[in-house]
C-alpha cells in the first residue's frame, strides 16, 4: 500500500504550470486557428519544469507532474478555438466578450474535470487502452526524474535518458531543418483519375513529423491499421465518388480538399457517432463498477478508513465531485438564459434553458466517456474534439427546430444557430478537459501521484487558460480576422474547424438533408466496421479493427493519420525484432523511450517556432530557401526522414542489447 507523502502538490509547482499554460494557451489559439490542430502541451511542460525545479531543487516525479498537469489544459481548453470564432463567422459576434468567454470555457473545464473524476477507474485504473501521450509522459518524468530504482532497469542504467534524448534531439532537429525549409514539412500531391480537367480525384499528404511517427508507435499497430483503413474509405472512396458526383475544373490540390471538407468530414462523423454509441454500451458496466469503487472509496474516507487505502487511489470524493457540479450546473443555467433573452428569444427562455441543461448534463458526458476512451486509444492531441462539436451542434440544432423554430419568424434563424454554438461550446469543452484529464491521471498511475491533487490541479489549470484565452481570440480577430466573417480580409486566418461546426449548425436550422444524409452513409459504415472488428474478435488472437480508430481516420486529414500508421508499423517491426534478442523486454521499453523523445524535442519547439510565427506573422521565421527550392527540400526531407528513423531503431537496438 502506498502510504507516503511525497513533494507534489505545492506552491511553486502551481506557479510554473500556471505560468507555462498562460505561454502555451496563447501560442496553441494562435496555431489552432491557422493550421486547424492544437498541439499536446503536456510532455514539453514536463520537459520546462524539470529543469527549473532541478534548479529549485528538492524535486520530485509527483511534482513534476502536478506542473504538466496545469500545463496540460493549454492544449486542450485551447480547443475552444474550434467553436467561438463561429460566432464571428455568422455575425453574431464582433469579438468576444471577455467575462462571457471565461466563463463558457472556466465553468464547462471543471465540469469537465468533474465528469472525469468517476471514469477513472473504467478507463485507466481497470483498462488496457494504451494512453500514448500519458505513458510517454510517465515514461520522460521516470526517465528525467531517475524514479527507476530496478538495477536492470533500462531508466536506472542511463540507457533509458539516452534514449529519450537522442529521439528528442533527432526531432528538434529536423523540425529545425522543416523551419529553414531545406526539409519539405509534408509531402502531399492530388491525382486525377483521368485525362479530362475535370476528372476524379484522390491525394494524400504524408506530414514530415516525427512526432506524429512516436505516436503511432505508442498506439500499436491495430489502431495504426484501422486508421489507414479509414483513410483508404475516405480517400481511396470517399473523394474520387464525391469529385466524380461533383465534377470540377481547376486547382487538383484545393478541390480535392474541399470534397474531404464538405463531404467526407461527415462520413467520418457519421463513423464515430456510431462508433461512439457501440463504445458507450461496452462501457456501461466498467463505468457503473468504476462509480461503485469511486463512492466506496470515499464512504471509507469518511468512515476513517483513508490510510487503509491506497494514496494512488484517493479521487475527490464523490460528495464533493456532486457539489461541484451543481456549482457549476447553476451558472451554465444563468448563461443559458441569458443569453436567450439578449438574442431575442426570451419567450423560449426556460425550455431553451432547461432544453440547453439537459444536453449539457447528459450529452456532457457521454462525450465526456467517449472523448476519454479516444484519448485512451490514440493520444488527447488526435482525438477528434471537432467531430464531437459537429455531433453536439446537430444535436442542439435539432432541438431547436423540433421545439421553437416553427414559432419564430424567418430573420430569427441567425439567433437559433448562435444559440446551438453557444451549448455546444460549452459541451465543448466538457468533453476537451475530460478529453484530457484522463491522460493525465494516466501519466499519474505511472509515477505513483495522488489522483485528488492531480484533479484540483487541473480545475487551477483550467481557470488559469480560460483567462488567456478571450483576449487572445480578440487580438487574433482584429489583427486578421476569421475566414467567412464579414468583412474578412485577405490575409484571415481560417479556423476550418469553427467554420465547419458554424456551417452544419446552419444547415440543421435551414433544413439542409444532404448532411444528415452524409451523416447516415457514415454510421452505416460504422456499423459495418464493428460487425468486422466483432468477427476478428471470435475469430483470431490478436488481429482487431477498434471502429473509433476506422471513424478518425475518415475525419481526420491524411497529414494527422498517414504518419502515425507508418509509426505504428516500424514500432510493430522493431518488436519483434527485439523478442528475437536476449534482452527483448528491456529492447522494447528503448523503443517506447525513443518514440517518446521523438514526440518531446518537436513539442518543445514547436512551442517557440509557434511564438515567433505568431509575432512575425511569417510562417517560416527562420527560413532560409524559397519556394523554388521545393521538389529538392521534397526530396531531401523524404531521404532524410527515412535515414532517420532507420538510424534511430538501429541505434536503441544495438543500445538495449547491451
Amino acid at each position: 500500500m502506498i502510504t507516503d507523502s511525497r513533494r507534489e502538490l505545492t506552491l511553486r509547482g502551481l506557479l510554473i504550470g500556471v505560468a507555462l499554460t498562460v505561454v502555451f494557451t496563447a501560442a496553441n489559439v494562435y496555431f489552432g486557428l491557422k493550421a486547424g490542430i492544437t498541439f499536446s502541451t503536456s510532455i514539453p511542460a514536463v520537459v520546462l519544469s524539470m529543469a527549473l525545479l532541478r534548479w529549485l531543487g528538492n524535486t520530485t516525479a509527483q511534482e513534476n507532474n502536478i506542473v504538466q498537469t496545469v500545463a496540460s489544459t493549454a492544449g486542450t481548453l485551447s480547443s475552444i478555438i474550434f467553436v467561438l470564432p463561429g460566432f464571428v463567422m455568422i455575425g453574431w459576434w464582433s469579438g468576444f466578450p471577455y467575462w462571457q468567454s471565461v466563463a463558457i470555457c472556466a465553468i464547462g473545464g471543471i465540469l469537465g474535470v468533474m465528469y472525469s473524476i468517476p471514469l477513472r477507474r473504467a478507463l485507466v485504473t481497470t483498462s488496457d487502452l494504451p494512453y500514448p501521450e500519458g505513458t510517454a509522459c510517465a515514461k520522460v518524468i521516470k526517465v528525467g526524474s531517475g524514479g527507476a530504482t530496478d538495477k536492470d532497469s533500462v531508466e536506472s542504467g542511463g540507457k533509458g535518458l539516452k534514449a529519450v534524448l537522442v529521439g528528442s534531439l533527432v526531432s528538434a532537429l529536423f523540425l529545425v531543418m522543416i523551419q529553414l525549409r531545406w526539409f519539405l514539412g509534408d509531402i502531399a500531391h492530388s491525382i486525377r483519375l483521368g485525362r479530362e480537367r475535370d476528372a476524379p480525384l484522390t491525394g494524400f499528404d504524408f506530414q514530415m513529423s516525427l512526432a506524429l511517427f512516436g505516436i503511432g508507435h505508442l498506439v500499436g499497430i491495430c489502431v495504426g491499421i484501422a486508421m489507414f483503413v479509414g483513410a483508404l474509405i475516405g480517400w481511396g472512396w470517399g473523394v474520387p465518388h464525391f469529385s466524380a458526383l461533383h465534377p470540377a475544373a481547376g486547382e487538383a490540390g484545393e478541390f480535392a480538399h474541399a470534397i474531404w471538407s464538405h463531404y467526407v468530414r461527415y462520413l467520418g462523423a457519421g463513423a464515430i457517432a456510431v462508433s461512439a454509441i457501440w463504445t458507450l454500451l461496452k462501457l456501461v458496466k466498467p463505468v457503473i463498477g468504476g462509480l461503485k469503487s469511486a463512492m466506496a472509496s470515499s464512504k471509507a474516507r469518511k468512515a476513517g478508513k483513508g490510510d487503509t487505502l491506497d494514496r494512488t487511489e484517493h479521487d475527490i470524493p464523490v460528495d464533493q465531485v456532486a457539489l461541484v457540479s451543481i456549482l457549476c450546473i447553476l451558472p451554465i443555467c444563468w448563461l443559458l438564459w441569458n443569453f436567450a433573452t439578449s438574442a431575442g428569444l426570451g419567450a423560449h427562455a426556460l425550455l431553451l434553458t432547461v432544453g440547453g441543461i439537459v444536453i449539457v448534463v447528459v450529452l456532457g458526458f457521454l462525450v465526456a466517456t467517449v472523448c476519454g476512451y479516444m484519448a485512451g486509444l490514440i493520444g488527447a492531441s488526435n482525438s477528434p474534439l471537432s467531430g464531437i462539436g459537429i455531433l453536439v451542434v446537430a444535436t442542439t440544432a435539432l432541438f431547436l427546430v423540433v421545439t421553437v423554430k416553427s414559432s419564430l419568424p424567418p430573420d430569427m434563424g441567425k439567433a437559433l444557430v448562435a444559440y446551438s454554438l453557444f451549448v455546444t461550446a460549452v459541451v465543448f469543452n466538457v468533453a476537451a478537459i475530460a478529453n484530457n484529464n484522463l491522460q493525465d491521471l494516466k501519466t499519474g498511475q505511472l509515477v505513483e501521484s495522488t489522483p485528488s491533487k492531480q484533479q484540483w490541479a487541473l480545475v487551477i489549470g483550467v481557470v488559469a487558460s480560460a483567462l488567456v484565452i478571450p483576449p487572445v481570440l480578440d487580438l487574433v480577430n482584429k489583427a486578421y480576422g476569421f475566414a467567412g466573417a464579414p468583412g474578412a480580409g485577405a490575409h484571415a486566418l481560417p479556423a476550418p474547424q469553427a467554420g465547419l461546426i458554424s456551417a452544419l449548425g446552419q444547415a440543421v436550422i435551414q433544413n439542409d438533408p444532404e448532411k444528415w444524409q452524409l451523416m447516415g452513409l457514415g454510421a452505416f459504415i460504422g456499423a459495418g466496421i464493428i460487425l468486422v472488428d466483432y468477427v476478428l474478435s471470435k475469430t483470431t488472437k490478436a488481429l482487431r479493427l477498434p471502429p473509433l480508430a476506422v471513424g478518425l481516420g475518415i475525419y481526420l486529414p491524411t497529414s494527422a493519420t498517414l504518419m502515425v500508421t507508418v509509426g505504428a508499423v516500424v514500432g510493430w517491426y522493431f518488436d519483434r525484432r527485439a523478442d528475437r534478442t536476449p534482452k527483448a523486454e528491456a529492447t522494447k521499453q528503448l523503443g517506447v523511450l525513443l518514440a517518446s523523445g521523438l514526440i518531446v524535442g518537436e513539442s518543445v519547439l514547436a512551442v517557440l517556432f509557434t511564438a515567433l510565427v505568431a509575432f512575425t506573422g511569417n510562417p517560416f521565421p527562420i527560413g532560409l530557401a524559397g519556394d523554388s527550392f521545393e521538389i529538392p527540400s521534397e526530396i531531401l526531407g523524404g531521404l532524410a526522414f527515412l535515414g532517420v528513423i532507420w538510424w534511430a531503431y538501429r541505434w536503441t537496438a544495438k543500445l538495449g542489447a547491451r
